[in-house]
């Protein structure tokens, strides 16, 4: 057995020599290579995904360019304020980047900054979660950067956590913020500072933090309390209660200013977009949904991960006292991605705190095993590794390639389809002032000129409260006898759910424009019948439909990672496919 490091006792910390300040410079360049050799691995494969972002990121695009014009929270000037972002701190980031210059402007060293700036913030938001880790490695390791280096090479690996990160989407800070708090609450308790106001605070900052950058952030607010119980010993019970009070306090105290702010500007305690999804409360069957991580990740993977952190907590004595802080996140983690509905996107787009917390925890404690174990004990740890991970790298190499083939419906698209499209159908038209309804936001808010009349509810509050409440009678009276848009467009699962599709104030009211092949429920692109004021601008309307959209949709998977023109602006006809 290899000897222990030697331990202090007050601390159970790693002691190490203090070097000289003239030596502290090279001290660091281990770690800062680290940093920078992970976060190029990470940058590689986020790079294979080209300029690809996911149609819903623009959504928060939209709230962010309108916010930083002075228009209020809003997906398009002039429209009701609607809380249709559920990531508030990520569009206020993007806010920023647009009064300084550097988001929704143009181009940034000839690359649209509408892809580049979001894509930026999400490599520095991985580079501070290796940053994360080299902090807790340095406490626990004699090669924090090698634990440093490591991490960054699993998170590279997992197609899922990159995909996601980089997509235009709020996973990267969101992954940040939970692996910080573990991070706080890990050292803390390592140093024996858990119980000090500072960290109770800190932690309950960042909870606060990551629940106004997704929903199901709140959750978080729960692991200072929980690795605070899990650590209670009867002489440490009052300071125990008044952490884990000043802690949720400290949640409390930020979390509620925006709740108050959201109830008062939008009315509604919880993001427009949570009433349109219909998150109800889980059920037990839904726990099982943690499975579907495992056979992604590998079965033998996990029991690897599971085998390492029992060595540890069972060896080690400094490790059963910071453990519960990283492994009381990564539970929360789980448990949020279980009770979530199913994400239609896919590739497990809710897990990414998941591989975060996985990708630090598995260095940390294999880094351990290795230095607890002699020679005999390494051998099979390193085969264990071989056995386990060479099967979970072949097949996240496959899940990659395919999503890079067919990414989750691209902004670019979406952009050309329903935003720059549709403009020229109202040109066409000589439609001065109409409405759309149609239900991909993101792109065709940041193209169209028309006002959106959102159907699948995410920035139409009245829309979103059908949904909820399963009243598909009462959103097709809303859009045929109230709003009236002057264009529409369904297509599968929003004509058939809707009933938009067989509804026969359709035919009564609209002519179409372009139409996908039977049955009714594939749907086309729609005008009011009063918006047509002769015979033959219905007829180059219709031979536009007919020359743009079947070669605009057949080339979706012919570049799907392209950028769509230098900017995005309502008006815009030019269908850019670079």
């Amino acid at each position: 057995m290899v000897a222990a490091p030697p331990l202090d006792p007050p601390t159970g910390a790693v002691t190490r020599p203090q070097p000289a300040k003239s030596a502290r410079w090279r001290s660091r360049l281990p770690a800062v290579a680290a940093v920078l050799g992970g976060l190029a691995l990470i940058g590689a494969r986020a790079a294979q995904y080209g300029n690809w972002l996911v149609d819903d990121a623009a959504i928060t695009f939209a709230y962010a360019r309108n916010l930083a014009d002075g228009l209020g929270p809003v997906a398009q000037p002039g429209v009701p304020p609607v809380e249709g972002f559920s990531n508030p701190t990520w569009t206020a980031l993007l806010a920023i980047g647009r009064l300084l210059g550097l988001f929704d402007r143009g181009t940034l060293f000839g690359i649209p900054d509408y892809v580049l700036f979001p894509k930026a913030l999400a490599l520095l938001c991985c580079a501070g979660i290796l940053i994360a880790a080299h902090s807790a490695a340095s406490l626990v390791s004699r090669r924090p950067w090698l634990v440093t280096l490591c991490t960054g090479a699993l998170l590279a690996a997992v197609p899922s956590f990159v995909v996601w990160c980089f997509s235009g989407l709020e996973n990267s800070l969101f992954a940040l913020l939970v692996t910080s708090l573990a991070v706080v609450a890990f050292r803390a308790a390592i140093l024996g500072h858990l119980l000090t106001p500072k960290v109770a605070i800190t932690v309950g900052l960042l909870a606060a933090l990551a629940a106004l950058t997704r929903p199901d952030g709140a959750i978080y607010a729960a692991a200072y309390p929980l690795t605070a119980l899990i650590q209670l010993r009867r002489t440490t019970l009052a300071s125990t209660v008044r952490s884990v009070l000043v802690s949720c306090a400290a949640f409390a105290a930020l979390f509620g200013a925006y709740l108050t702010w959201r109830y008062v500007e939008f009315g509604r305690l919880v993001a427009n977009t949570a009433v349109a999804k219909s998150q109800q409360v889980p059920d037990l069957k839904q726990f099982t949904r943690v499975g579907e991580l495992v056979l992604y990740a590998g079965t033998l993977a996990v029991l690897l991960l599971v085998l390492v952190v029992g060595l540890v907590m069972a060896r080690s004595s400094w490790w059963r006292q910071g453990i519960p802080a990283l492994l009381v996140p990564l539970s929360l983690a789980l448990i949020a991605y279980a009770v979530l509905n199913p994400d239609w996107m896919g590739e497990y787009r809710f897990a990414t705190p998941v591989w975060a917390m996985a990708a630090l925890i598995g260095p940390l404690a294999t880094a351990e095993a290795f230095r607890g174990s002699g020679v005999r004990g390494r051998f099979v740890l390193a085969v264990a590794m071989a056995a386990a991970l060479v099967p979970s790298g072949a097949a996240f190499a496959d899940a990659g390639s395919r999503f890079r083939d067919q990414p989750t419906l691209p902004m670019c698209f979406v952009a050309d389809r329903f935003g720059r499209v549709f403009n020229t159908y109202a040109d066409l038209l000589d439609v001065k002032q109409g409405s759309i309804l149609e239900p991909d936001l993101g792109g065709t808010s940041l193209t169209s000129r028309l006002p959106i009349l959102d159907l699948a509810g995410l920035v139409d509050a009245k829309i979103a409260d059908y949904y909820h409440d399963h009243d598909m009678a009462a959103l097709r009276d809303r859009v045929f006898e109230d709003v009236k848009p002057t264009f529409l467009h369904f297509r599968l699962y929003w004509g058939g759910t809707t009933g938009i599709a067989t509804d026969p104030r359709l035919l009564r009211d609209y002519y179409p424009l372009y139409t996908y092949p039977a049955p009714a429920e594939l749907g086309g692109d729609w005008v009011r019948k009063d918006a047509v004021h002769s015979e033959e601008q219905l007829a180059a309307a219709r031979a536009y439909a007919a020359a743009v959209v079947p070669e605009t949709e057949r080339k979706l998977w012919v570049w799907p990672r392209r950028s769509c023109g230098d900017t995005l602006r309502p008006g815009q006809t030019t269908l850019d496919q670079h």
